[in-house]
């Protein structure tokens, strides 16, 4: 028993012996190829490890490595997809030979990992065919199933010092720094935690996360986790759990808040200027799986916009999508609509004082970069001085094209339908519109939409329109298409036609406008409709008519919509008896056309006297020759023509005053007048 007892001594002793000065004995290139071998046979990648290694056995199996690399994936550059400074490994060796991991160890220092993408995959899929993998679908990657923890493990002193991490995904590349973490696992069975910290272009961030049990999560069972990410670029917090799933589906709530200006910055992303993309915020119980995010009974802000309701997001495709319904009280779209320009005086043609038309590029870059198919309601929705009521708008876009519908809003009184389209799949953009609006009050719309207050009535119009470019300008001055309006019992603000007519003797002597023009007057109107022709920015209409109990009105001109400018003429005529100023004229039948010329804020009204003093002419003539009939008799000649021209001429110069046997009718008898 004695001899037995000795025989077990020396041969523990030699044991130990042989722990102890294997690592001396063992040659070092031996262990490097070994090491070397072993793992690239786990990761399926090339493993060098070129500087110093070291090997214990006792009282612990420790690796220490010096410059060890990672090879990167076929296709993804030459650059290792992993490289430190400094690795060491540390296992507890009794507990290995029964079965558990006890990782006493395990540290990187000064390590750097470069994440790639690109239309062949990623780059941190590891396995033994590395571009299959790469390629591998969702459905074909991670699996959560039961056994696949077979063993007990833990870990002790787990770190990443000072490391570094890149992601290129062909587009541009983001990087974090500074990144330190910590892992705290006693068992495979108990809570892991997580704490670190790294900078992102310059700020600081730091994130905590908990997950209930490393082997649950990986045997599918249902698992508690819970994240927070804090600092200048995010705050979230993500509480929930994993479900019983061989998939990594979840739910749970969110909480998350993102200052959009600081996050586009380090994006490589250009925002507006103004007081505008200034923060994100969402409350939401969320739920997913791999390619798919769901918010549920969300609760979302966007700058001064508040919005409830729930979305999809799907970015398992080429690209991103977002699917749901969102409803808000009000909708203010004015802080994001480009500015007009500031006027420019030495601009050729620019009529004074108006805005002209940015030539700034309008960015639809946003339009290419994910799909969408959103219901949003709006209660209110206002885009500048235009205000809009019970709106409800589907808007999809599909590879850089844009369809917003709305259907059956409120405006003004009234209610339209419209579909705007904007299609910006192509170097140069199109945009389309279609709109039909009934029964509105044309004078706070036009007010709000063209800061025009003329024309007061109830009616309607329609439009059909396209247009191509890059900038607002573009657009204006490619602007083409048809359209029509009518409006009913209103009035046209600023000019008494009907008075314009009655003081037109006046006038035409003193070759100016008659008082008819005023703030203060206005022709009334019992319809007033017509349709135009759009063609690169200029509106065409040559079939204005007015009807009131006075007057019929015909229109015909030019809006030049690039320009900002107007070419019109109105030729209002009477149709009633209308008594000229002094005298016993009667201006029925008359045509006094006006000409509307200048910019859209520096309009000015012209008579065409010439055109006037004709009609008049051709008038008093007709009622002279009628006149000399009726008092004809057998004793009286004729009269001659130059007895006509003469009456006439005395008539328009000297207002009938120097005949004494005639008086001037009544106003009364003139038939009604204008207001």
């Amino acid at each position: 028993m004695r001899r037995l007892l000795i025989a077990l001594l020396v041969l523990v002793i030699l044991v130990i012996g042989v722990a102890v000065l294997a690592p001396a004995l063992i040659p070092t290139d031996l262990i490097r190829e070994r090491t070397e071998t072993a793992a690239q046979e786990a990761l399926g990648r090339e493993v060098t490890l070129a500087g110093d290694i070291r090997l214990q056995v006792l009282p612990q199996l420790q690796v220490r490595a010096n410059d060890a690399r990672i090879a990167n994936a076929e296709g993804f550059g030459e650059e290792p997809f992993a490289e430190m400074q400094e690795m060491r490994v540390a296992v507890a060796l009794i507990p290995l030979l029964q079965r558990q991991i006890e990782i006493e160890e395990f540290v990187l220092v000064n390590p750097v990992i470069r994440l790639q993408s690109n239309a062949r995959g990623n780059n941190w899929t590891f396995g033994d065919n590395t571009e299959a993998v790469a390629q591998a679908t969702p459905e074909e990657g991670f699996q959560r199933q039961p056994g696949a923890l077979p063993f007990e493990a833990s870990f002790g002193d787990v770190r990443i010092e000072n490391g570094a991490v890149t992601f290129d995904d062909g587009v541009q590349t983001r990087r974090f720094d500074a990144l330190n973490l910590s892992i705290d696992l006693p068992s495979v069975d108990q809570p892991v935690r997580l704490r670190g910290s790294f900078e992102a272009d310059g700020r600081p961030m730091n994130f905590n996360a908990e997950l209930g049990s490393l082997r649950g999560f990986f045997e599918g069972r249902e698992t508690p986790f819970s994240t927070t990410l804090n600092g200048p670029l995010a705050d979230l917090t993500l509480e929930g759990r994993f479900l019983e799933s061989t998939e990594l589906a979840f739910d749970g709530d969110m909480d998350v808040t993102l200052p959009l200006r600081a996050l586009a910055r380090y994006l490589g992303a250009d925002l507006p200027d103004g007081d505008i993309f200034r923060q994100f915020s969402a409350r939401s119980a969320v739920s997913g799986e791999p390619g798919l995010l769901r918010l549920r009974e969300a609760r979302i802000s966007f700058d001064d916009i508040d919005a409830q309701g729930a979305m999809t997001l799907n970015y398992g495709g080429a690209r991103p999508r977002i699917t749901g319904e969102l409803s808000t009280a009000m909708l203010d779209l004015t802080p994001y609509i480009p500015a007009d320009s500031e006027p420019d005086a030495n601009r050729a043609g620019a009529p004074a004082g108006i805005s002209q038309w940015s030539d700034e590029p309008i960015d639809l870059a946003p339009l290419r970069t994910l799909d969408s198919e959103l219901t949003i309601r709006a209660d209110e929705l206002k885009a500048r001085d235009i205000e809009v009521s019970d709106v409800t708008a589907l808007v999809t876009v599909d590879q850089g094209r844009m369809t917003a519908r709305l259907n059956r809003f409120q405006l003004y009184g009234g209610t339209g339908e419209a579909v705007a389209v904007i299609n910006a799949r192509s170097n140069t953009p199109s945009f389309s519109f279609n709109a039909n609006l009934d029964a509105l009050e044309a004078q706070p719309f036009l007010l709000a939409a063209a800061q025009f207050d003329r024309l007061i009535g109830d009616g309607g119009f329609n439009l059909d329109l396209t247009a191509s470019g890059s900038s607002p300008a573009a657009i204006m001055n490619s602007l083409s298409g048809t359209g029509g309006f009518e409006f009913n019992d209103g009035a046209i603000k600023g000019v008494n036609l009907a008075q314009m007519i009655r003081t037109v003797q006046t006038a035409l002597q003193n070759r100016a406008l008659p008082t008819a023009f005023a703030e203060s007057e206005q022709t009334d109107f019992s319809s007033l409709g017509g349709t135009f022709t759009v063609t690169n920015g200029v509106v065409s209409n040559q079939d204005l008519q007015m009807l009131s109990p006075l007057l019929r009105v015909l229109g015909d001109g030019r809006i030049d919509l690039g320009a900002q400018s107007i070419d019109y003429r109105l030729t209002p005529r009477a149709v009633q008896s209308l008594t000229g100023q002094g005298g016993q004229l009667d201006l029925q039948g008359l045509e006094v056309p006006v000409r509307l010329q200048g910019g859209f804020n520096n309009v000015s009204a012209r008579i065409d006297f010439e055109a006037v003093a004709r009609n008049l002419l051709s008038q008093q003539a007709g009622r002279l020759l009628r006149q000399n009939g009726d008092s004809e008799t057998d004793d009286d000649a004729p009269a001659s023509p130059e007895d006509v021209v003469r009456g006439l001429f005395g008539q328009l110069l000297n207002n009938n005053r120097n005949q004494p046997d005639e008086e001037a009718p009544d106003e009364e008898d003139g038939g009604e007048q204008p207001n």
